[in-house]
């Protein structure tokens, strides 16, 4: 029997339900060919993908999911397509997220049901959140008393459910598809913060969804200006003067970058893991002004605190707006 030489990869990226594809939405073909003394051939299409994964937030909680069918055929030593087994099809939901070291390769969310890490929800009194479920896996949330069943249409747009928490919420109960089955429960906690303004940051967290984060306590407002400084020649040639009050030095492109600091207020220890999660993403956004504004977390270093070490735990972040103070868009 021939021995497997070559495989040609497609990939295929798209909306909808589950193998909806045509030939329009064929993105990459790759092609591998199996190194001497090996049986398998492997293909890394993850940083692939993410480039079609559309990530904006304007305060709208949409499913950004994507299906991505790959169909591989295997050919030979003597360049003819295998005839068993061959192409090979799968299909996989993409999400923008990540996994850590110790997940080991390629970690799946088949045993993820709600979208955060943490059972803790710090809310500001009489304000409403969001919850991230995942709707493949969910069949019912129970919010204090009232039951919300959740169903999955199979489109890719609705496989992140947000579910709203209404407002002075107290418990959250994540239920399996079989509507019995207990997966977990979150505490929500309303804060009342008559001194300092909370402020929403959200975030796209390493399962991939949105976010919310309220930090309760001080916020300090910084901008860092820019410029650059040219000497000019004042003298004037008809009378060989000069005017006083016109300047050697001359400023030019001028701009500043606002900054953040804020402050969680005080939290349980299990919220370290959405901390960590900040740190580490690539998309943030705050409400501020009535707006949804892109920011990025410039704080590098991160201490893990305990209420051991640290009795009462607060933690405090830099942040840059991600835009110049000054419009200079083209």
């Amino acid at each position: 029997m021939a021995d497997l030489k070559t495989v040609d990869l497609k990939i295929y990226v798209y909306s909808g339900t589950s193998g909806s594809y045509s030939d329009s939405n064929l993105v990459y073909e790759l092609q591998k060919e199996i190194i001497t003394g090996q049986t398998k051939v492997l293909f890394e299409i993850a940083e692939l993908v993410r480039d079609y994964i559309d990530i904006t937030f304007n305060d709208d909680y949409l499913s950004r999911t994507i299906w991505v069918t790959t169909v591989a055929t295997l050919s030979d030593d003597t360049d003819q397509v295998f005839t068993y087994g061959s192409p090979l099809t799968d299909t996989y939901l993409a999400f923008d997220g990540y996994g850590y070291f110790q997940d080991e390769i390629n970690p799946q969310l088949t045993d993820a049901f709600d979208l955060i890490s943490n059972t803790n929800i710090y809310l500001p009194e009489g304000t409403a959140g969001k919850l991230p479920l995942y709707s493949a896996t969910v069949g019912k949330v129970i919010i204090d008393s009232t039951t919300t069943q959740i169903t999955d249409s199979g489109n890719s747009n609705q496989k992140i459910q947000y579910v709203t928490v209404p407002a002075n919420t107290s418990q959250i109960k994540v239920y399996a598809t079989d509507d019995t089955t207990l997966k977990k429960t979150i505490t929500v906690n309303n804060v009342c913060e008559p001194k300092f303004t909370p402020y929403k940051v959200t975030f796209i967290n390493r399962f991939g969804a949105y976010q919310d984060f309220y930090f309760f306590k001080k916020t300090v407002e910084t901008f860092n200006v820019t410029d650059e400084k040219y000497k000019s020649n004042t003298i004037q040639n008809s009378s060989v003067t000069y005017n006083t009050y016109s300047g050697q030095q001359t400023r030019y492109n001028i701009n500043a970058v606002s900054s953040l600091k804020l402050n969680t207020g005080f939290v349980v220890e299990n919220m370290v893991e959405v901390v960590e999660e900040l740190f580490l993403a690539e998309n943030v956004w705050i409400r501020y002004e009535n707006k949804t504004l892109p920011i990025i977390p410039t704080s590098k270093d991160f201490t893990v605190k305990s209420s051991l070490n640290d009795k009462l735990i607060n933690y405090t972040i830099d942040f840059d707006f991600a835009f110049n103070k000054m419009n200079n868009v083209r």
